[in-house]
């Protein structure tokens, strides 16, 4: 197939054992039940971008593996111009939709991740793990695929090490070895678009020690594989969502706790078994690809902020001249994120196998940022939209259409245009700013504390203390005071 519609997706989704739940139920059609139907709607929007005349760069590409053109996510990035529409795809994502399509991102760069990581190991130990990677990857083109990354375990206790916790199965596990394959149980947390994905990527959360093995599992997996269970995650604030009216966007990502339950995954989609001496280069991939792509997500969201913003400006009867130093704040918020990304791309190399990694320390110096700058954006978004987009003093939607009192409400929500334009876009700043309609700026692709590690580990201090004092003709170099 390769390429698909979004109707094609959607139906094939529909077709998948039913196996995720939400507010104590099965959802028994997630392309229909309001918790999840709208974030398969965007994942099927990407699908039908690959073939519109002006995104099609950005959601397609020619495959390193077959040379025939594929949807992006289905493909090894091999360059920086790959990385670079991803970032491309990712903002044009937002601004189309206002959300993550989850189920195009972190699964697919999982595979990028171990195309490298894969290629060493067999290098090193003889394994068959990067051809078993190639084989999925083809599978993964060939049926243009919708695929989540599950890097995040539930943890337990913070202060101990996987292999130390009470109850070693909130790090996801290999509980049994057999000759056709191994057995996992345990979780993964808070993983964005599993609803909508056809197979879940599971990667290491962490960089392992020797007495950790059973936790260096990299595999693939149906997601509606025997043994997983999805619950999916929103603030019980949200319910609104699922309603008729203008109250709840119809927008939005999906988040879940996977449920391992004694798990068989077959040897053929199992990619990393023990050799935790890799886990912290899976990582280190992972990262970089993702926190350089990252601020073109944010990018995008705060596009549609500035354009929210400025739009309910106008219905207010106001006009950009009056906010145009917030509105460009905002922009240079945006354009910091992205451009910053791109330098952590370009300013990448390419691996032995053909992969392509960004640079690590300017990915992670992104992060970062990113974990800052989009609320100063928010922040903006709500001064210029005022207290009807924020205080939240704006009556229901069933209040509205009430028939005792409606009509007076729409008329106390007059300015100048209409005041249903009006409601839909303070809902639609309200969303994008404290509702669900929040991306993971803070810890969406880890924390930024983890990325300030990076930074401060990749950041060569002695070589610039030489520089400095070259410049300056010391008579010797000061050393760290031990």
């Amino acid at each position: 197939m390769t390429l698909k519609t979004g109707s094609q997706y959607i139906e094939e989704i529909r077709q998948m054992r039913p196996n995720v739940y939400k507010w104590g139920d099965l959802i028994e059609d997630v392309t229909t039940h309001p918790a999840t139907s709208s974030a398969i709607r965007t994942v099927a929007g990407c699908y039908d971008a690959s073939f519109a005349e002006d995104t099609e760069c950005f959601y397609t590409t020619t495959s390193f593996l077959t040379g025939q053109k594929a949807h992006r996510w289905n493909t090894i990035q091999t360059s920086a111009e790959d990385i670079h529409y991803n970032a491309h795809m990712k903002r044009d994502a937002y601004r189309k939709w206002g959300t993550c399509p989850g189920s195009n991102c972190a699964g697919w760069t999982i595979v990028n991740a171990l195309w490298g990581v894969t290629y060493d190991m067999d290098k090193e130990y003889g394994t068959v793990y990067h051809k078993r990677l190639r084989d999925f990857a083809l599978f993964m083109e060939e049926k243009a695929l919708a695929t989540c990354g599950a890097l995040t375990d539930a943890k337990g206790n913070r202060a101990l090490r996987a292999s130390d916790q009470p109850d070693p199965d909130v790090y996801l596990r290999v509980v049994e070895q057999r000759e056709d394959g191994i057995v996992l149980n345990g979780f993964k947390t808070q993983i964005c678009g599993a609803a909508g994905s056809q197979y879940i990527l599971v990667c290491p959360t962490s960089a392992y020690g020797e007495d950790e093995k059973q936790y260096c599992v990299a595999c693939a997996l149906p997601r509606d594989a025997d043994g997983v269970m999805l619950v999916e995650t929103r603030k019980p604030s949200d319910r609104r969502v699922e309603e008729e009216g203008w109250d709840g966007i119809k927008s939005g990502t999906t988040q879940a706790y996977i449920i391992f339950d004694h798990v068989f995954v077959p040897n053929e989609y199992v990619f990393m078994n023990g050799e935790y001496r890799y886990t912290g280069a899976l990582l280190g991939n992972f990262t970089s690809i993702y926190r350089a792509a990252i601020g073109a997500c944010v990018a995008g969201q705060g596009d549609v902020m500035a354009g929210a913003a400025l739009a309910l400006a106008r219905v207010n009867g106001l006009t950009r001249k009056v906010f145009q130093e917030k509105l460009t704040q905002m922009a240079i918020n945006n354009e910091t994120t992205f451009g910053l990304g791109l330098g952590a791309i370009y300013s990448g190399k390419k691996h032995a196998s053909g992969a392509y990694y960004p640079d690590p320390l300017l990915a992670h110096t992104n992060k970062v940022h990113v974990a800052k700058l989009p609320y100063e954006t928010k922040i903006i978004a709500q001064e210029i939209s005022g207290g009807i987009a924020e205080t939240g003093c704006m009556p229901s939607y069933e209040d509205i259409m009430a028939p005792a009192y409606g009509g007076k409400l729409l008329e106390a929500l007059k300015a100048a245009q209409s005041p249903e334009d009006r409601i839909k876009l303070a809902r639609l700043v309200e969303w994008l700013t404290v509702g669900s309609g929040i991306p993971g700026c803070m810890h969406g692709g880890g924390s930024p504390d983890t990325a300030k590690m990076v930074v401060r580990a990749a950041t060569p201090w002695e070589q610039y203390v030489e520089y400095a004092c070259s410049i300056a003709n010391t008579n010797e170099i000061p050393k760290e005071v031990k």
